[in-house]
C-alpha cells in the first residue's frame, strides 16, 4: 500500500474526511469521521499509520505482526502504529482500516450512525 491508496482509500469510507488538524504537526494528514478521528500519517514519509484498535486483541496483534507497535501520541489500549515496512499484506492494512472506522462509527449517536449508513 502507498499513501495514495490509503488515502483513497480512507476517502471511500461513508462521511471521512481529511484534513491537517494539527498547527505544530503540518505533516500530519488525518482521516476522520464526522469529526473523530480513525487514522493518522506523515503525508512526507508514510513511514507508519495510526489506527484505533480493539483493546481485547490489541496485544495479540503486536505479538502476530512486530510492525504494529505501540503509538507515541495515542492510548495505547486503543491505538497502535502500524509501520509501513512491506511486512503486512495490503489486504490485512484495509481490515484493519475498516476495523479502526466502525470502532469509531460504533460510537457516534445513532442518528449520525442512520446518516452514514443512507450514505453507502
Amino acid at each position: 500500500m502507498n499513501i495514495e491508496e490509503y488515502r483513497k482509500y480512507c476517502l471511500t469510507k461513508p462521511g471521512a474526511t481529511e484534513s491537517i488538524p494539527f498547527p505544530g504537526l503540518p505533516d500530519v494528514l488525518v482521516f476522520k469521521v464526522k469529526e473523530k478521528m480513525f487514522t493518522a500519517t506523515d503525508i512526507n514519509t508514510f513511514a507508519s499509520i495510526s489506527i484505533k484498535c480493539v483493546p481485547e486483541t490489541i496485544d495479540e496483534l503486536r505479538a502476530k505482526y512486530p510492525a504494529m507497535q505501540e503509538p507515541s501520541y495515542f492510548s495505547k489500549k486503543h491505538w497502535s502504529r502500524v509501520v509501513m515496512d512491506g511486512t503486512i499484506p495490503d489486504e490485512v492494512l484495509y481490515d484493519w482500516l475498516d476495523v479502526s472506522y466502525n470502532l469509531v462509527v460504533a460510537k457516534l449517536p445513532r442518528k449520525i450512525r442512520d446518516e452514514l449508513d443512507s450514505i453507502e
